[in-house]
């Protein structure tokens, strides 16, 4: 088979790394770890499993920003590895071009594979997919993101599909790809809220679907406290709509290892009475200090909430 001037090159500089990873692998082969290598390779098929779940997320008003991200990541990275660089470097899969390989290939059942080589479209998606969960839901989920990612790098190795070098350059664009698609949610969704006045800003900021199984919450995605604080915070921001005001500021919030601390529910009502009377914009309401008798009366207590930066 005659070879690309890049799938050349590639296969020359790794040439001993490839080798060394396929011939280790190859060295512990057995029945057990090729079923779960398979399983392991067939779950991450073309990042549906990714796909699905971005779908599902973006249903709850909760986890929406999560599902724009996750779909973005995994999107993104397809771009990238499948539409752009496979047929581009068109490097064939190693049991396609030699020998040893391609006995090894055999050897662990003989997978059914097309396509070209590098980079690896699995690894690519497990890559995006699991970093833009740690980038959105913080570090709950970078262990599982590590482990997942590995787990797929190795299983496309064992089943001499993929060099080595093929899953090393995908897992460094999944992880790009995350990165780009999370700087392009936060720049979409700071747009919703800047127009969160406007129907349509509020309808995909607001809406949601019953959720009677508790999908968000079974993932570890919110707790039944966020749950909670959600339905409360939309009353909030119904009635802060009502009085001409956004509200929304509080509600997407950028997520460390673990939420935000927000003001306690019992000041939503108390803060949707007093929204249009205070003239404190895009900032939150402090306690006033007890020696200034001055600015604790023209601040409002605390609790009276967030004021958005639209009100007028």
């Amino acid at each position: 088979m005659e070879l690309t001037a890049a799938a050349a090159g590639l296969n020359k500089i790794f040439e001993a790394y490839d080798t060394l990873i396929l011939k280790l692998l190859h060295g512990i082969a057995n029945g057990v770890l090729t079923f779960i290598f398979k399983l392991i390779s067939f779950i991450g098929e073309k990042g549906i499993v990714f796909f699905l779940a971005a779908l599902i997320l973006m249903c709850f008003s909760r986890t929406r920003k999560t599902g724009v991200c996750l779909f973005g990541a995994v999107a993104c990275g397809a771009l990238i590895t499948n539409v752009i660089l496979k047929d581009m470097i068109a490097r064939p899969r190693p049991f396609e071009t030699v020998d040893m390989f391609r006995q090894w290939w055999i050897d662990v059942g003989a997978p059914a594979e097309d396509g070209f080589s590098f980079p690896s479209g699995h690894v690519t998606a497990a890559a995006a997919g699991m970093m833009s969960l740690r980038l959105m839901q913080g570090r709950k989920w970078t262990v599982p993101a590590i482990v997942w990612i590995l787990l797929m790098m190795i299983a496309r190795n064992y089943l001499m599909v993929h060099y080595p070098s093929d899953v090393l350059v995908a897992a460094i664009i999944g992880i790009v790809s995350a990165f780009i698609a999370f700087l392009i949610t936060r720049l979409i969704f700071e747009f919703l809220e800047d127009h969160c006045d406007k129907r349509a800003c509020a309808m995909i900021l607001d809406f949601d679907i019953p959720d009677f199984a508790g999908i968000p919450s079974r993932l570890g995605l919110i707790s039944d406290e966020d749950e909670d604080e959600s339905r409360e915070y939309k009353a909030y921001a119904a009635a802060r709509r009502r009085n001409g005001n956004s509200g929304y500021n509080t509600l997407f919030e950028d997520v460390d290892d673990k939420p935000k601390k927000r003001k306690a529910p019992e000041a939503y009502e108390r803060s949707a009475k007093t929204a249009a009377k205070t003239p404190y914009e895009g900032k939150r309401v402090s306690h006033a200090s007890s020696g200034s008798s001055a600015k604790s009366k023209s601040k409002p207590k605390a609790g009276a909430g967030y004021v958005g930066k639209h009100q007028k």
